[in-house]
């Protein structure tokens, strides 16, 4: 159904003003239709860039737990574009629900939870990248809700670094080369900014890590030794050299020694 007389074009257009005297649950049902497009045009550079503005602005509060909910549910979605959208979604429903407390109940975010940590290790098309879908990032993305979560979530702050480790060792035929290393590393380094977890949980979830790369045996690297390495790497100089916003964690030189331990598994030449 048409939103009265606006245009999700002319909305674009004029830089994402809301739509005044439309029902939120209107607005959230046609956006919610809108990221499951396979046009990359309609499901990102419109439906996904007026979502995460509104949230963001506290437009939809009164629908929020129903966004988190239908995005929830996509993470069963047959089409690989409504799966790695959903991540954002809830990345911005959880942002928002950290900066304004009770705009949702704890109970929804844990009911998230566990459709998102069961699909972000599972999902097979982790292609950064599609020339007809565009963006799809599922690696990416879901690193950005692990993050939010974390934030939602504290005491499932240990969980989430092991979540991250999983997701860079599994198994795939794709190497990360739209910089799905840096945004893991980026969202693990948010994770560590959070106060309150033990030198233990900072750095435990690199036994993941090193238990995978020490199965590994001679012959060329596989994709998911790659990308391991690279995230890894980058990991290294987000904790080396802090985050824009947050600086440094609290146990980034501890966590900074593990990984340059578990580096030399495969780089044994380092100092």
């Amino acid at each position: 159904m048409p939103m009265h007389h606006f245009t999700w074009s002319s909305i674009a257009a004029a830089g994402f003003p809301f739509p005044e005297g439309v029902p939120a649950s209107l607005v959230s049902d046609e956006l919610s239709a809108m990221l499951v497009s396979p046009d990359p045009k309609v499901r990102d550079d419109q439906a996904y860039t007026a979502a995460a503005r509104w949230i963001g602005d506290g437009r939809l509060d009164e629908v929020l737990e129903d966004l988190g909910d239908t995005a929830a549910d996509r993470f069963a979605h047959p089409e690989i574009q409504a799966r790695t959208f959903a991540p954002l979604v809830l990345r911005c429903v959880l942002a928002r629900a950290v900066s304004e407390p009770g705009t949702i109940p704890k109970a929804a975010a844990e009911r998230w939870y566990v459709p998102f940590t069961a699909w972000y290790t599972s999902e097979r098309d982790t292609r950064g990248w599609d020339d007809s879908l565009g963006w799809l990032h599922a690696v990416a993305h879901g690193a950005d809700a692990a993050a939010a979560f974390a934030q939602a979530l504290p005491d499932r702050r240990a969980e989430l670094l092991e979540l991250c480790a999983r997701r860079m060792t599994a198994a795939t035929d794709y190497r990360y080369v739209q910089l799905e290393d840096a945004r893991l590393a980026r969202a693990i380094g948010r994770i560590l900014l959070i106060p309150g977890l033990s030198t233990e949980q900072a750095t435990g979830w690199l036994t993941v890590v090193a238990k995978a790369l020490e199965a590994g045996g001679h012959g060329p690297v596989p994709p998911w030794a790659f990308n391991t390495f690279a995230t890894l790497q980058s990991l290294h100089l987000h904790l080396t050299r802090g985050l824009a916003e947050g600086g440094v964690p609290p146990h980034a030189a501890a966590a900074a020694a593990e990984v340059a331990a578990v580096l030399r598994l495969p780089y044994h030449w380092l100092a």
